[in-house]
């Protein structure tokens, strides 16, 4: 029996070698876990109901100035125009007259005068006539003391409207100029 031993021999010698290999070799480490996160503010389930977690930091001030109250006068910051034309109407002049007021005792503040159209005209005269009203609502601000350099036109035409649709209503609301703060 000494020759079938040997290759037998052989075969449990080589087996152990790679039975103690395997067991031997080296398993890789997993990538380290990443950081907890800050839970997000959105609706989290707790317990069976959901309940909603504060912002940790709003993304804006919550008070940008009296522009942002409803009740201010100066949350009010459209002035429409009748089709066609550059000329303020009356019943906006006080509107334009309390920004003006407020600009003036607030040196620091600046403004920028969007000028707007309806869709009506072609590109370039909706851009020329939407500078001429943000020209025009400057003009009074300055008549009223604001400091040119705390207000710059911007003009949109027919770019940027307020309402869709190609009636009457939907123009006359895109008639504007809009005093942004």
């Amino acid at each position: 029996m000494p020759v079938q031993s040997v290759p037998y021999m052989t075969w449990l010698a080589l087996s152990l070698v790679a039975a103690t290999l395997v067991g031997c070799a080296s398993t890789p480490e997993p990538p380290p876990l990443p950081e907890p996160v800050a839970p997000s503010p959105t609706y989290q389930p707790t317990a069976g109901r959901e309940t909603r977690t504060a912002p940790l930091e709003s993304p804006r001030p919550t008070y940008a100035g009296p522009w942002e109250d409803p009740s201010s006068p100066l949350s009010n910051r459209t002035i429409y125009f009748d089709y066609d034309t550059a000329e303020i109407k009356p019943e906006y002049l006080p509107l334009v007259r309390t920004h003006a007021r407020y600009l003036g005792s607030h040196s620091e503040t600046r403004v920028t005068l969007e000028g707007h159209t309806d869709e009506r005209g072609t590109r370039e005269y909706n851009l020329a006539l939407g500078d001429q009203r943000a020209e025009a609502v400057k003009r009074l601000m300055l008549a009223e003391g604001v400091l040119p350099d705390q207000m710059a036109n911007l003009a949109y035409g027919e770019e940027r409207p307020a309402a869709a649709g190609h009636n009457e209503q939907a123009w006359r609301l895109n008639r504007r100029v809009i005093i942004q703060y």
